[in-house]
């Protein structure tokens, strides 16, 4: 996995053009970022398999699919135990409404990031389905109001810094 070598400076260029653009042809990539078709294309193949790159997708308007309600869902779990904590992690996965799920810290246990249509829908979602989730006690939901800011592109400093 990661972390099996450094990251030179090809590397990130690489990273910060495929998290802009994946749809890059690899002759457009290896110009952008000083490098030949080939050795540009090898670069790729070893951040694929060191699993710098976890995979490539496309990015939806989610209010264009009229899906323009994100709620926050801030859940209490009601044992700590690894196999009630597993139960819920697996039962998480086959609901597609969840887009996001975060184990924290606080007075919570898990964040949820939740993607709807709209507020009857997570209303349904959570009577139905949320509240059955394994291992829950409580939920406490948010609706968020406006997206000020959305990004996949990660902060690469760090890992240049690394070197």
């Amino acid at each position: 996995m990661a972390d099996t070598h450094q990251l030179d400076d090809f590397d990130i260029k690489i990273l910060r053009a495929l998290q802009e653009n994946a749809d890059y042809s690899m002759n457009e990539l290896g110009d952008l970022v000083g490098l030949s078709h080939t050795p540009c294309w090898r670069r790729i193949k070893r951040l694929e398999n060191d699993g710098f790159i976890r995979g490539k997708v496309t990015l939806l308007d989610a209010k264009m699919l009229r899906l323009g309600v994100t709620v926050h869902a801030y859940l209490t779990i009601k044992s700590h135990d690894e196999t009630s904590l597993n139960a819920f992690e697996t039962a998480v996965q086959e609901v597609r409404e969840i887009v996001e799920c975060y184990s924290t810290t606080g007075d919570k246990d898990y964040m949820l990031r939740v993607v709807v249509e709209s507020v009857d829908h997570y209303e349904q979602l959570l009577k139905q389905t949320l509240v059955h989730l394994p291992n829950v006690a409580s939920i406490n939901s948010t609706f968020a109001l406006k997206q000020v800011k959305y990004t996949t592109a990660l902060p690469l400093e760090s890992a240049s810094r690394n070197n």
